[in-house]
């Protein structure tokens, strides 16, 4: 498939993604109605399901979902491993533990840009200990041994604060966070979230020509006029910055940068700039999607978001771990 044909096809599948999550929902919107409300009709009921809960959650899904994937195809090309992505290599759960940080405290009541701050934080700080182990050793089981550490200490930061919660209402509304979810989310939101993950896209896109650079090598890539400091910079911040902000708004939801970027791949030269645009616009398309899937399965509650994205990352996770065996 040629590259704008991909390009189209994913844009295309957000668009279809986007009009269902508009339409499916606990008090469905027929499309006439949504239409309708749309175009400014005398219908308060169909205007506030649509603009103060459909479609801020609608935006934060898109904007979420292109993040985690641009984030994990980035992390694929600069480790050089296919099981790179801001979960399994920590940056999820430091980015949960930063925003716990911020409930835990009282500090996202302070102000609304403390709790995107506090998981910015903790993302960069996380990162920078991952990447200083990537300099000193080419293993991906390495890496991924690093990834396990920095995300059970952010999960013994993070059961630390449930079990010292002042409050059992304190400890429900932390843990509910932490399962992911788009679910009642407003502008407010969408306003804290998208300069941040807006910041991170744009950093990681504008490192398409150095990754492909650096799959002929470190040393090819710096003949070439790459510099490697900058490079990992521009990550540590990409990846920091936006998946802190998505994390921010969203709490923890894992897998997407790890299922995207190998679905997208064989539909490309399978270099790493050229699957960056594309998974971002896959993650946007797979969160949205399973977004709406959480709201159709029969359920007490609604599902929380980062259960699903569990359950159809974990075996792709698996599959690749399975193939780097032979480098245990």
């Amino acid at each position: 498939m040629t590259r704008p044909a991909l390009l189209a096809t994913l844009a295309l599948l957000c668009t279809i993604a986007v009009i269902l999550s508009l339409l499916v929902g606990t008090a469905p919107l027929p499309p006439a109605r949504l239409l309708a409300a749309l175009t400014g009709a005398n219908d308060p009921v169909a205007r506030i399901i649509l603009f103060e809960l459909r479609l801020p959650r609608a935006l934060l899904g898109l904007a979420v979902g292109a993040m985690l994937g641009a984030a994990g195809a980035a992390l694929q090309g600069y480790l050089r491993n296919p099981l790179a992505e801001p979960s399994v290599l920590g940056a999820s759960s430091a980015a949960a533990l930063g925003a716990v940080i911020a409930l835990y405290f009282g500090l996202a009541t302070l102000h609304p840009v403390l709790l995107p701050a506090t998981a910015i934080g903790a993302t960069l700080i996380a990162l920078a200990a991952l990447f200083a182990f990537a300099g000193r050793s080419e293993s991906p089981l390495t890496l991924i041994l690093a990834g396990i550490a920095i995300s059970t200490l952010a999960g013994a930061g993070i059961s630390l604060a449930l079990n010292l919660s002042p409050n059992p209402f304190a400890a429900m509304e932390i843990t509910s966070w932490l399962l992911g979810s788009l679910e009642d989310r407003a502008f407010d939101h969408v306003r804290i979230a998208l300069p941040c993950i807006g910041i991170g896209l744009a950093l990681l896109l504008w490192n398409g020509r150095a990754l492909d650079a650096l799959t002929l090598g470190e040393d090819s890539a710096r003949s070439l006029g790459v510099s490697l400091p900058r490079l990992r910079a521009r990550l540590l911040l990409g990846v920091g910055i936006g998946v802190g902000g998505a994390v921010a708004v969203s709490g923890a939801i894992g897998f997407v940068g790890l299922i995207v970027p190998h679905l997208v791949r064989p539909l490309t030269d399978r270099s790493p700039g050229a699957i960056l645009l594309p998974s971002a616009l896959g993650g946007a398309a797979l969160l949205m999607l399973a977004d709406v899937a959480v709201r159709l399965i029969p359920a007490s509650s609604e599902l929380r978001l980062g259960v699903v994205t569990a359950f159809l990352g974990v075996p792709i996770f698996l599959v690749h771990l399975l193939r780097e065996r032979r480098l245990w």
